[in-house]
């Protein structure tokens, strides 16, 4: 979630008039994230969610969030629906551009997550995918393993050594690696690609609301849980690894969806491709994000070493080891 397009209080209470929805009492903007701008509309009657679908989101992707979204709520998933106003209409425009109204879901994002709230996330992830097992629409993943090289090629090599001293000839031999090393032979599924902890809602140790389903594709299923653990099992700036936040959520999720053979092998490789993509689009968000943008830029670099991490055999073995 971010802010790229202004809004004043004019334009969202000619928008909600559109709904059954009240009138405006306050408008907020949202700083947090990258892709969209968010902000938060309290009314009269609730409190809702308008996002702006901005650059990155192809509005030709909306109706298969919209499905997803629809799916998960009534499989009795915790997640956030798209309003319809009164003629039914979810997708909508506002300063030019598409937008949509949602609902708000009750809770907070932790920022340092105990092991509890990691094992309730684990469950929710695996709940999830099972929910997911009959939904049969599909979304390439944009920024999949053959996304890697292209994306780090439009950041540069001297952009990306301008963050940090030989951070180019790291990630193109990570690219090298994953690529020749890559899984072919595990499920396919819609995936969330993006559960980091503000993706999350909380109360307490119990989940009220998986939220930002704007990377949600068709990828490997697993994949969704190597992006999960890598963002949950380490302090913000990757250089600590909390052994019993990794231990709880591989068991909250494995109780849900238990891990085959094969893709327990593949898990460290799926690891890695979860922390080069990350440390790919940050970089490319720290090189390019506008001076003026209410967004916070994320550092590059800690996703860095996440990945410096997966990639010690001893801690994959250690890692491994705490798979049930």
């Amino acid at each position: 979630m971010a802010v790229y397009t202004q809004l004043g209080p004019e334009q969202v209470g000619a928008f909600l008039a559109r709904y059954d929805a009240g009138e405006l009492v306050s408008l907020k903007g949202i700083a947090e994230g990258v892709e969209n701008s968010n902000f938060f509309v309290e009314t009269t009657q609730s409190r809702f969610i308008l996002t702006i679908y901005e650059n990155r989101v192809d509005p030709k992707d909306l109706p298969f969030f919209y499905a997803l979204l629809k799916h998960l709520h009534e499989a009795g998933c915790r997640v956030p629906r798209f309003m319809s106003d009164r003629n039914g209409n979810w997708l909508q425009t506002i300063a030019g551009k598409p937008a949509c109204l949602i609902e708000f879901l009750s809770g907070v994002s932790v920022t340092e997550p105990s092991a509890a709230q990691a094992h309730s996330t684990g469950a929710a992830l695996g709940q999830m995918h099972k929910a997911l097992a009959d939904f049969t629409l599909s979304r390439p993943n944009s920024l999949g393993i053959s996304a890697f090289r292209p994306l780090a090629m439009r950041c540069t090599a001297q952009g990306l050594d301008a963050i940090s001293e030989g951070l180019s000839a790291r990630i193109f031999a990570e690219c090298d690696y994953l690529e020749a090393h890559w899984p072919t032979n595990l499920p396919v599924a819609a995936i969330h690609a993006d559960l980091f902890p503000d993706n999350v809602l909380m109360l307490g140790d119990n989940v009220t609301g998986l939220i930002d389903f704007y990377f949600a594709c068709s990828e490997i299923r697993a994949y969704d849980l190597a992006v999960t653990h890598s963002a949950w099992s380490f302090s913000g700036d990757g250089k600590v690894f909390d052994a019993d936040v990794s231990a709880a959520m591989l068991a909250g999720y494995t109780k849900a969806v238990p891990m085959d053979a094969a893709t327990r092998d593949a898990l460290p490789i799926l690891l890695r491709g979860a922390c080069l993509r990350f440390t790919l689009t940050r970089c490319y968000d720290w090189i390019n994000t506008p001076a003026d943008a209410l967004v916070t830029r994320k550092d590059p670099l800690a996703f860095l070493g996440r990945l410096e991490y997966y990639s010690d055999p001893k801690q994959v073995d250690a890692l491994l080891a705490q798979l049930p």
